[in-house]
């Protein structure tokens, strides 16, 4: 009789390169419990579930939202998991489109909301690679095997707006009364399946106030040269979310404890380690997370502009004494820097043009004569830029009346920045006579010397 108790309660399922997982019945917390009323819930995720509990399919708000939710916080997005397939879903509403390779979803467009719906996946034998990574994984199974599948305790967590419970396989709610972040299953086992779960953990702890689970700490350090294996564009996306988190600094003080930092960003455990550096970066990690908290938006080109401008420093410094033209030695710098960035981070296209615009532009804030300010206020990232040089004051890098003169000749009337201008140095004369003269000096045989000042094209 006892047995037959154990056995309904816990099964065991086999699970990835013959890792086992438990699966438990759910506990069910009704809503004098947990507090969380349906009408907290966005308008998107509530419908979501309410049109395909009355196609006849099961439906639960799922994962963070229940977990910000909990904890008196805002989510930033909802997910729905559902035991219909994806083209059943798709069938049941209009705006609605599967994607995914190694797991289908569904997003469902309702109003100005993308849910995420997913079908509740099992148990079984995935591909991995042979490093234990699961590479394709298009198995569905119960709801229970899904709450197994779920990285963290704090996430298997299913409020079902209907009847407003939440059914919690893994003892998520206590988890988190708590404030201990806990994994489902041996964690050596899920960090394998996917490594991107130790910079989950650590993002997760950061922002929700958490502490990592003893046993789910300790193998982090030594499995983190498994984060080598996961794809650059992956990757980047999991790093975003981190930094913008509006609790990045202490994301990054906690993946240097963990030893996570090294490789991720390569170029930022450097940069970390130089005084000036460090506080520039900590100073822009700063401002990130205050624009975070008072929902403003965030640029991501300006952000690896900051975490990255030290190292393209150094690197100009170096381009100059090899003999290099001050320009053309800075935009040789920038492409060194995002070239060996890119070989771990897969930076887009566009957000690595914002990052060499907000670059390029810097030199032209020490010119202040003729017609110069004037260019550099018409260019599209010149406020980025401004808010760029503020950072290098700050830091220290600059001087604090370069930046007061900007401050001051941007809010002027045109006269007053006529006035403000500052004359050319003597003997230089204006950009037609320098244009002259090193076309004399080149014909010549001169030409100017290694780091001469030259300004960035107009």
């Amino acid at each position: 009789m006892i047995r037959k108790l154990i056995t309904r309660a816990i099964t065991r399922i086999r699970g990835p390169k013959g890792a086992t997982a438990l699966v438990t019945e759910a506990a069910r917390i009704g809503r004098s419990s947990h507090g969380i009323d349906r009408d907290q819930l966005s308008y998107g995720g509530r419908r979501v579930c309410e049109v395909l509990q009355e196609n006849g399919f099961e439906a639960f708000v799922v994962g963070g939202a229940v977990r910000d939710l909990l904890l008196r916080r805002d989510p930033k997005d909802y997910d729905v998991a559902t035991n219909a397939t994806p083209e059943q879903v798709k069938r049941c509403f209009r705006r609605a489109r599967i994607i995914g390779r190694r797991f289908q979803i569904v997003h469902v467009v309702i109003r100005d909301e993308i849910i995420e719906v997913t079908t509740f996946r099992g148990l079984h034998d995935s591909e991995t690679d042979e490093h234990g990574r699961v590479l394709r994984d298009n198995v569905f199974g119960s709801q229970a095997e899904d709450a197994a599948r779920r990285d963290f305790t704090v996430n298997a967590l299913y409020y079902n707006p209907a009847d407003e419970t939440i059914l919690d396989y893994h003892h998520g709610v206590a988890d988190l009364k708590q404030k201990t972040l806990r994994m489902i299953g041996d964690p050596a086992v899920r960090y394998r399946e996917d490594p991107v779960r130790m910079l989950r953990a650590v993002r997760l702890a950061a922002k929700l106030g958490l502490v990592i689970d003893p046993a789910a700490r300790r193998p982090i350090r030594e499995m983190s040269d498994l984060i080598e294996n996961i794809p650059a564009a992956r990757l980047f996306d999991e790093m975003l979310k981190l930094l913008t988190s509006g609790h990045s600094l202490q994301c990054l003080k906690q993946l240097r404890d963990e030893g996570l930092h090294h490789g991720l960003l390569p170029l930022l455990d450097v940069i970390l380690e130089q005084p000036r550096g460090e506080k520039f970066v900590k100073l822009a990690l700063e401002a990130t997370d205050r624009r975070v908290k008072e929902d403003k938006p965030i640029s991501p080109g300006f952000l690896f502009a900051t975490l990255l401008w030290h190292e393209v420093l150094a690197q100009w410094d170096k381009n100059l004494k090899r003999g290099e033209r001050r320009i053309p030695a800075l935009m040789a710098a920038m492409d060194q820097v995002l070239e060996k960035q890119c070989q771990k981070l897969a930076i887009t296209r566009r957000i690595a043009g914002d990052i060499k615009e907000i670059w390029m532009l810097q030199p032209r804030f020490e010119s202040r004569a003729g017609k110069r300010p004037f260019l550099l206020l018409d260019q599209p990232r010149y406020k980025a830029a401004y808010d760029f040089l503020l950072l290098r004051t700050a830091s220290g890098e600059v001087e604090q009346e370069l930046a007061d003169w900007w401050s001051a000749f941007m809010a002027a009337e045109y006269d007053e920045q006529q006035a403000m201008l500052v004359p050319d140095k003597k003997g230089e004369g204006d950009g037609a006579k320098k244009r002259r003269r090193r076309r004399s000096n080149n014909r010549k045989g001169g030409g100017d010397g290694a780091g001469s000042p030259e300004q960035a094209p107009q």
